[in-house]
């Protein structure tokens, strides 16, 4: 028999990997290493070589694009063959389970499954019918809490509830949760998979039947598996089917939705006389790139191990840039997007990618300033967020309480007890006598409500009244702090506890600073003689010195609440790039799993931004975080470059980030670091000062003639004592950085400030 086809153009580990004789397998297939050719040669070689019906071939993905593509790739590699086979995700393949075996698990046949949307619909009625106040009771929490249960294998009455009162009532919703969907015949995601694994425990003879059938089971991305789903795993192999288990501990970085990195090592535990095979050679990304990756995954004391490597090219560099703040890191990588294009690459070959969602604002608004096409992958453009419209259409009514579309956004949200009944009574009367729905509710207010609903709708127009009344006068910034805190939006999402609700929060906090940041960036005025480059490093601000030596700012705009609605309107109404055109990818960094591109920016590496501040005191999740910044630099092919900030407006407080201790952990003989031509920064603290581009970093250096220096103690005449933080430019222009102890940060021009050395 001629099995070259299956054999040809596979390395020595992946032929390892798919021959390897009818026993457990762990491949450990490390990023860019052809884990998708070895799932797919390994079923040709079941069914080719080892005399194995695709009847007999179990396969399982993570997703249905996953399943789809590596369908296409055995057929077109075994041809019709191939139709036996069964393949699908985890939940589809559960769901097909239930159907044929519906009156085993007690369903009726033509149950329907409940998306998300659906679940927290079914929650909310019930929490009603309990008489429980969604405000103590957040749907969301109840809804992972379930959802979480379920996924360790736990019904309401495996729960031990012990002395705690809370988790009592929750297990008491959870109970009357699943006895709502079985009486409507309704399941959950994680319902098919619970389903699905107790099929096995209770019918013995279903699983026999199925553990004849399936002798040899495949497991696509098994780092990501979860409780329940390893469970199903082990029952459905037996002590007779062999699991052949695809994954790559390094890239585990879904542990905040159940996904349990443990699975994969505790595999050869498990199961007896499991083949191991790693997978390393690399046919992504360059040399230099991966030594990158190498050395930063290396930091992770409980992996499994392997080094990735490559017989391609070492290529360029990695960059590292130094930007003053988040405007000029997004400046930063527009103008190396329009630097590529030139160089013959094109946009969509390039794309940037950050660890939260809220990250994107910065960017999305210097990609269309510079008039570059993007499209945020897998999620919303920052002012299409729902969290974002909802704080919008509070701050829009301040200002024109005839804005129907805002007052329908807003008048029940977070819920205030305004039924969809009194909603309706307030839109007939609108538009009876064909008024805005404000004008409706203040009549309804007066006569033809019932007392409650008068009293809810009574409420809201009140605050809205009370808030305008509280900002006047105020900065936007704290316009913008007092609605989200009054509003109960912030307490509203404060109740979500999941990584969802935490980036719902994240991105609140980033629109606080778009308003903190919108009238100083909209009302300069530009002094004669300041040098054109600063411009490019003072957040696009321009100014002019006074006597004591800070920057004057002149403001030119009456209403900036208006203005700042008007330019959210104005950039929530451009259009990303459509399908055909290309683009620039926006993504975070977990929704780039999967993908490569030849260029890749990593912006905002920095402690406290990634790793997170909240993986700092626990070594599990600061690990999490290594393998995420593991899977961001293994995404690029020909060119990385990692950016970080001296100065970040975060979470509406200005700050001072240190640098990622993940940029410190590459090698030095890896990167370049490069500044913008014209300023001078400080270097990374505590990392590159040796061995980095030496000749560059000594221009740099002597660039600095304000006599000032980074980390200095200086003191000012009427600011006091401060820290010197960042220095620009040189001569009568040159300016200096300072954050004053009582004062905040200044910019100050160096000739006037009369700063004292401490």
């Amino acid at each position: 028999m001629d099995i070259s086809y299956i054999l040809n153009d596979l390395n020595d580990a992946q032929r390892e990997a798919i021959t390897a004789e009818n026993t457990h397998a762990l491949i450990l297939a490390g990023a860019g290493s052809g884990k998708t050719r070895v799932l797919v040669h390994r079923i040709a070689w079941l069914t080719q070589v080892m005399g194995f019906s695709p009847y007999n071939v179990l396969a399982v993905t993570f997703t249905n694009k996953a399943s789809s593509e590596m369908r296409g790739r055995i057929e077109s590699l075994i041809g019709q063959q191939a139709g036996g086979l069964t393949m699908g995700t985890f939940h589809g393949i559960a769901y097909r389970l239930l159907r044929q075996h519906h009156q085993e698990v007690g369903l009726p046949q033509s149950f329907q499954i409940l998306d998300s949307d659906d679940q927290k619909r079914v929650i909310k009625r019930l929490l009603k019918a309990m008489e429980l106040d969604e405000n103590q009771w957040p749907h969301k929490q109840i809804q992972a809490f379930i959802n979480g249960e379920k996924e360790e294998g736990r019904r309401p009455h495996h729960i031990d509830i012990g002395h705690n009162p809370f988790v009592g009532k929750m297990v008491q919703v959870y109970q009357a949760y699943e006895e709502q969907c079985q009486r409507s015949g309704l399941v959950d995601f994680a319902e098919l998979l619970l389903r699905a694994h107790e099929l096995w425990l209770k019918n013995p003879q279903v699983l026999a039947h199925y553990q004849a059938r399936y002798k040899h089971i495949l497991v696509d991305e098994f780092q990501d598996t979860n409780s329940l789903q390893y469970a199903w795993l082990r029952v459905l192999a037996g002590g007779s089917g062999k699991l052949f288990v695809v994954g790559d501990d390094d890239q585990s970085i879904y542990g905040w939705r159940g996904a349990k990195v443990e699975n994969i090592r505790q595999f050869e535990e498990d199961f007896a006389n499991v083949k191991l095979v790693r997978l390393e050679q690399n046919y992504r990304s360059t040399g230099t790139i991966l030594k990158a990756a190498n050395a930063l995954i290396a930091h992770n004391t409980t992996r499994m191990g392997k080094q990735l490597w490559s017989d391609g090219e070492d290529g360029e560099l990695i960059k590292v840039y130094e930007a003053f703040n988040e405007y000029d890191e997004a400046r930063y990588v527009c103008g190396q997007v329009e630097a590529w294009c030139e160089q013959g690459g094109s946009r969509n070959e390039a794309a940037v990618l950050y660890r939260s969602n809220a990250q994107s604002r910065v960017m999305e608004q210097a990609l269309m300033q510079a008039q570059i096409p993007y499209r945020v992958y897998g999620g919303l453009r920052f002012y299409d967020r729902a969290e974002i419209k909802d704080i919008l259409s509070y701050l829009r009514l301040l200002i024109n309480r005839d804005d129907d579309a805002a007052f329908e956004r807003a008048y029940n949200h977070p819920p205030r007890g305004i039924g969809q009944k009194t909603a309706e009574s307030i839109r007939e009367v609108a538009k009876h006598n064909q008024i805005p729905l404000w004008q409706a509710a203040e009549q309804l207010v007066e006569q033809g409500l019932t007392a409650r609903a008068k009293t809810s709708i009574a409420n809201f127009l009140g605050l809205i009244e009370s808030l305008t009344e509280a900002t006047l006068g105020l900065a936007l910034e704290d316009q913008m702090l007092k609605v989200v805190s009054r509003s109960g939006l912030q307490a509203h999402f404060e109740k979500d506890s999941s990584e969802q609700g935490k980036g719902r929060l994240e991105n609140i906090d980033e629109l606080i600073n778009a308003a903190g940041q919108f009238k100083q960036m909209q009302s300069q005025t530009t002094a004669e003689g300041l040098p054109t480059e600063s411009q490019v490093i003072t957040d696009g601000v321009d100014a002019i010195a006074q006597q004591d030596g800070t920057l004057l700012h002149t403001p030119q705009y009456d209403n900036p609440l208006a203005d700042f609605l008007a330019q959210a309107a104005l950039e929530a109404g451009e259009k990303q790039a459509d399908e055909w055109e290309s683009a620039v990818q926006l993504m975070t960094i977990h929704a780039a799993k999967g993908l490569e591109f030849p260029l890749v920016f990593m912006i905002g590496v920095e402690e406290g931004l990634f790793p997170s501040q909240r993986s700092h005191d626990d070594p599990a999740s600061l690990e999490e975080e290594r393998r995420l910044a593991y899977v961001g630099v293994t995404r690029a092919e020909k060119q990385l470059m990692i950016t970080f900030a001296n100065h970040r407006r975060l979470h509406g407080t200005e700050i001072y980030p240190q640098p990622s201790r993940f940029i410190k952990e590459i090698p030095s003989d890896c990167v370049d670091l490069v500044r913008l031509s014209g300023s001078v920064r400080p270097t990374v603290a505590g990392g590159y000062n040796t061995g980095m581009n030496a000749s560059l970093q000594a221009a740099l250096d002597a660039e600095n003639e304000t006599g000032f220096s980074a980390g200095e103690a200086v003191f000012h005449q009427k600011f006091g004592d401060g820290t010197v933080v960042d220095t620009e430019g040189s001569g009568d222009h040159a300016r200096i950085n300072v954050n004053f102890k009582n004062a905040g940060s200044k910019w100050l021009v160096t000739a006037y400030a009369n700063l004292q050395k401490k």
